[in-house]
């Protein structure tokens, strides 16, 4: 949660009056980062926090990295806004007395991957402000970074390199840029706007495969989803899966699982196509996911239906809503991989509705890491 900086001083300043009466025992550093890093989602340790902010506000210049660690260990979100708004603030205070902030020890931050995403973007924002040339020396160090927001910016320029080369007529320096750009990109816009660039100079591009999509399943349906009775109804593959089941489906009509490969560049699976255009129906879409090793991973889904997802048998997560929209990404769940084979199973539900908005009946989900890397099976090693 990002609370906006004009709102979240406002606020701060409220509960300081209520807290000011505490500020006077609050006159070490360390112990009001302390304060800050420790306000928990809850909102639990708020009023000790308003008067630890007024000492961290006012930090020292040479301190203010120590006000970026702290991030490193916040209990929640409203830590971290605690602490970058005592971060700003004390910038802020310090630039418009006049005085000068070290840049040095904020940039040796930066480059210390390991700190929090958030904290090491203000960081960089700070180096950006002291000297707007430092962009052009900071931005290629970062096109591989951990930090997301840092990541885009630095695909930015690249993307923007290889346009100027297209200008300048420059076609193989600027394949070169752009390839190098979709190695770094994560964010959906920026791959697009790179495949499409790369497409019109002839040359392919596996968004799927980029990005991590699984595109080859197997699936089976449709099920009775009469009065949406079938999203709780566990159906035979809730039970087992066996490639040679054969079942009884909607109106007794047997079904099979089929295979089935999307070519969808971001790894739409539209179960219209195979199991017919159907109305107060469930399908069930099942892959088997191969890991080298033993593996956090982020499992991603996009559904604009009622779904139901199981990683191995267990539920990861399900959600009983119909056509409230869809997008890459949607759904973000970890998961622990075990080596080996990993079965999962994703469960679409259609409902009755006939508007033509409601017409879809697809999924689409990928592996990835934390920072949108795709993590490819055993087999199939990453770019």
């Amino acid at each position: 949660m990002r609370i906006p900086l004009h709102a979240l001083r406002s606020a701060i300043l409220i509960v300081s009056c209520l807290a000011a009466t505490r500020a006077a025992d609050i006159d070490d550093i360390n112990a009001a980062l302390d304060r800050l890093a420790a306000v928990r989602s809850d909102g639990t340790g708020n009023a000790e926090a308003a008067a630890a902010w007024r000492v961290v506000s006012r930090i020292p210049p040479a301190r203010l990295a120590d006000v970026l660690r702290a991030m490193d260990r916040t209990a929640g979100p409203l830590g971290r806004n605690w602490l970058r708004a005592a971060f700003e603030t004390a910038v802020d205070r310090t630039l418009d007395a006049g005085k000068t902030i070290p840049a040095a020890p904020i940039e040796a931050f930066l480059w210390e991957r390991q700190h929090a995403p958030q904290a090491r973007e203000l960081a960089y924002a700070l180096l950006v402000r002291l000297d707007p040339r430092a962009a052009r020396k900071l931005l290629p160090r970062l096109l591989d970074d951990p930090s997301v927001e840092l990541r885009r910016r630095a695909v930015a320029v690249v993307i923007d390199r290889a346009e100027r080369l297209l200008e300048a007529n420059d076609r193989a320096a600027a394949v070169k840029a752009l390839q190098r750009a979709l190695l770094a990109a994560r964010d959906k816009d920026q791959v697009q706007r790179i495949a499409r660039q790369l497409r019109k100079l002839g040359r392919d591009v596996d968004l799927p495969r980029h990005f991590g999509f699984l595109t080859h399943w197997r699936l089976i349906g449709p099920f009775d989803n009469s009065a949406r009775a079938g999203y709780a109804t566990r159906f035979p593959p809730e039970k087992e899966l066996d490639a040679e089941g054969v079942y009884d489906g909607k109106e007794g009509r047997k079904v099979r699982w089929i295979e089935y490969t999307t070519t969808d560049d971001f790894g739409m699976v539209d179960l219209n196509k195979p199991l017919g255009k159907k109305k107060e129906v469930v399908g069930y879409a099942w892959t088997t996911f191969h890991a080298d090793r033993p593996r956090r991973v982020e499992l991603r889904l996009g559904c604009k239906n009622a779904w139901k997802l199981w990683l191995n048998g267990k539920l990861v997560f399900a959600r009983d809503e119909y056509h409230r929209g869809m997008k890459m990404d949607q759904y973000r769940f970890p998961v622990e991989l075990k080596a080996g084979p990993n079965e999962i199973l994703v469960k679409v539900c259609q409902n009755e509705q006939v508007e033509p908005w409601t017409v879809e009946w697809q999924f689409q989900l990928r592996v990835c890491d934390a920072t949108g890397t795709a993590i490819l099976p055993a087999g199939d090693s990453a770019r």
